[in-house]
């Protein structure tokens, strides 16, 4: 098995990067786990407050490099239309259906 996992960006479609994949599943578990499954959705801000617990401290040592991983999480969600924006300012983000993990 692979130590790494290629990631999409909504932002850059044709675009793709290799990252580590435990740190990436950890974010992905924990970022879907915390996010709101309804439209407005949250903030980037409340969504790092309410997964920062959920994070494998070993992984994420006090929480360190955890917003560069949420947010490479979340544009690899977007891009898989599994994560949606709101068009609200701030930008707020939601789960794309119920079923999404």
């Amino acid at each position: 098995m692979s130590d790494k996992i290629e990631v999409e960006n909504i932002n850059a479609p044709h675009h793709k990067t290799r990252v580590d994949r435990a740190k990436y599943d950890a974010m992905r578990a924990a970022y879907m786990g915390a996010l709101a499954a309804e439209p407005p959705g949250m903030t980037a801000a409340e969504a790092k407050a309410a997964l920062l617990p959920l994070l494998d401290p070993n992984l994420f040592p006090g929480g360190e490099k955890s917003g560069w991983w949420l947010k490479t999480v979340q544009l690899d969600l977007e891009a898989k239309s599994l994560v949606m924006r709101s068009t609200t300012k701030p930008l707020r983000f939601y789960k794309a259906s119920a079923g999404a993990e």
